[in-house]
């Protein structure tokens, strides 16, 4: 009964113990394994130790690895204090592997082996990867500022097929949660929900209208009040454009009931060309209009038209491979 008793609170830590770890969640026997690093020799000591048996000498294994002989003996004598046992011997002749050091190194090379196996894998997933990207982006910047970003992009990655998908940014924002696009680009007032996003340009917004309306013919700047009450050609609810102009006007009364709501810019600016009413389009769709007096630009007072283009991506996702590539692009190149 005693030797059982003591068996059994030498043997109560234990139980606990791995209770505890099932508790957290933990594997048994993970306490273990998360030391392994510190019992187990890198990779690049692994790699010089392989060399040295090849070599038979560890100032050419040290050059095959791309380190002093210096530094490959003190690797060595690292990795004989970490395993606890002698594993190269050396002389005026050369260097020997020891028995024990004949051992390891059949361990090693299956080690290496093995890692050299994840690397190729990794590498194909990565080929994979880097081989397609899906851009989603509001009409503006689809149609304007990407395809310049776009061929800078091919020179860099001329393997990689690009998709671009056009539309609001509130679709924009959808296709990037439904894992649909790997990187967006809206206009707006801020990051939409669920998104990370970082600043690439910036774009002003102009009223315009025909050169027979009669705001071309104003001699001031258009009040917000009369901007607001007028019922302009828009884009539809959900892009940037419409944002941008209903929170600039909210404290002027608030948009009228558009005359024309549309789904696209080129939409809204044929619209206008032809007389149908005044618009508000954004700086970079209209400079070819504006420099044929095609349309005209109206002056507005006391109102701030000025918007931020952003880069987005799903929260918590940075964006990798293209993606990060044709992110740097466009922070290279910016815009307004």
């Amino acid at each position: 009964m005693s030797s059982s008793g003591e068996f059994e609170e030498r043997s109560t830590p234990a139980t606990t113990s791995a209770s505890a770890g099932e508790r957290r969640g933990e594997p048994y026997g993970a306490d273990v394994k998360a030391q392994l690093h510190h019992r187990v020799p890198d990779l690049g000591a692994l790699e010089l130790l392989l060399a040295v048996a090849r070599h038979g000498s560890l100032g050419a294994a040290a050059r095959e690895v791309g380190i002093t002989q210096p530094a490959a003996s003190s690797r060595i004598r690292s990795m004989e204090r970490q395993l606890g046992v002698a594993l190269v011997d050396r002389s005026p002749r050369g260097s020997r592997l020891t028995d024990a050091g004949a051992l390891v190194t059949d361990w090693a090379r299956r080690i290496v082996e093995a890692a050299e196996a994840f690397d190729a894998g990794a590498q194909a997933l990565r080929g994979r990867r880097d081989s397609r990207l899906r851009v989603a982006a509001s009409m503006t910047i689809a149609e304007y500022l990407l395809p310049g970003w776009l061929i800078a992009l091919r020179a860099e990655r001329p393997d990689t097929a690009v998709s671009l998908q056009a539309g609001n940014s509130a679709v924009v924002a959808e296709r990037l949660l439904a894992n649909e696009a790997d990187i967006g680009f809206v206009e707006g007032l801020a990051v939409p929900d669920g998104l990370d996003g970082v600043v690439v340009a910036h774009d002003r917004l102009a009223v315009v209208a025909a050169p027979t309306h009669p705001w071309a013919r104003r001699r001031g700047p258009l009040d917000p009040a009369e901007l607001a009450a007028t019922p302009l050609v828009l884009r539809e609810r959900g892009s940037g454009t419409r944002q941008v102009l209903d929170a600039a006007l909210s404290a002027h009364g608030g948009l009228a009931q558009p005359l024309l709501e549309l789904a696209s810019t080129t939409a809204v600016k044929a619209a206008a060309v032809s007389g149908a009413g005044p618009a508000v389009l954004s700086e970079l769709a209209i400079a070819e209009e504006l420099a044929s007096r095609r349309l005209v630009a109206i002056p507005v007072g006391g109102v701030q038209l000025r918007r931020d283009l952003r880069a987005v991506w799903p929260a918590g996702h940075r964006p990798t491979g293209p993606a990060r590539d044709l992110l740097s692009l466009t922070r290279a190149r910016p815009t307004g």
